[in-house]
């Protein structure tokens, strides 16, 4: 799949750093009792972390929070995936389980502290482009809402917007039914390239482990 940086997202953020992963040919269904393991406990473990803590302290919710304010959203009001997962959890209101790919999906976005969407790829059409979003842009999120994308980083195709590192569409979402797959992780600016390669290759081994299927990899934003 053809993916590219705007040109206005690219000087905004000259080190604006994107994990792309495809998969081919996988199965989506109930995790592993290994995975959901993994997951309550690691909520748990963070949830101790917090205890004494802010969630806005991490430095890696503090850079996605960085990144909003210059792309011109209010990060107290547009809360960043990852940081929503954390207040999730600060409150004990953990994650259940609801299938395999979200569940990796938000098991790495907390241990990363970084946004991340996982898309079905069938459902997408043409090239895609990473951009910041338009006035009167908008889609229904995985929240159930209507949601404004205007100065939101969006991932958009021929048929318009359909992820973010804010809220997702339900137009892309993953289901029981997809077979093909496109992850997109929001890496920190911060991130070397080396570290980039290793925590997006790391993501895509333990999804195939999971979920099956071919899968490749690559990072955008690093030229």
């Amino acid at each position: 799949m053809e993916i590219q940086l705007s040109p206005e997202l690219s000087e905004l953020i000259p080190d604006f750093k994107l994990g792309v992963i495809e998969y081919q040919n996988i199965t989506v269904g109930d995790s592993p009792q290994m995975l959901k393991g993994r997951l309550q406990l690691f909520q748990e473990s963070i949830y101790f972390e917090l205890e004494n803590k802010n969630v806005t302290e991490l430095l890696g919710i503090q850079e996605w929070r960085a990144i909003f304010k210059k792309t011109g959203k209010d990060p107290n009001r547009y809360r960043h995936s990852a940081e929503a997962l954390y207040r999730r959890v600060k409150k004990q209101n953990y994650l259940n389980s609801v299938q395999s790919a979200t569940d990796l999906n938000n098991f790495f976005s907390l241990q990363y502290q970084v946004p991340m969407g996982v898309y079905d790829a069938d459902l997408t059409e043409g090239p895609v482009e990473i951009r910041i979003g338009g006035p009167n842009e908008e889609y229904i999120g995985l929240n159930g809402r209507v949601n404004s994308l205007h100065r939101l980083i969006i991932s958009s195709d021929q048929k318009g917007p359909f992820g973010s590192p804010f809220v997702d569409s339900e137009r892309t979402a993953v289901t029981n039914n997809t077979k093909n797959a496109i992850q997109l992780i929001y890496l920190r600016p911060s991130t070397n390239l080396e570290e980039a390669n290793k925590l997006t290759e790391s993501l895509m081994n333990m999804f195939v482990q999971i979920s099956g299927g071919e899968a490749s990899y690559r990072i955008l934003g690093c030229d």
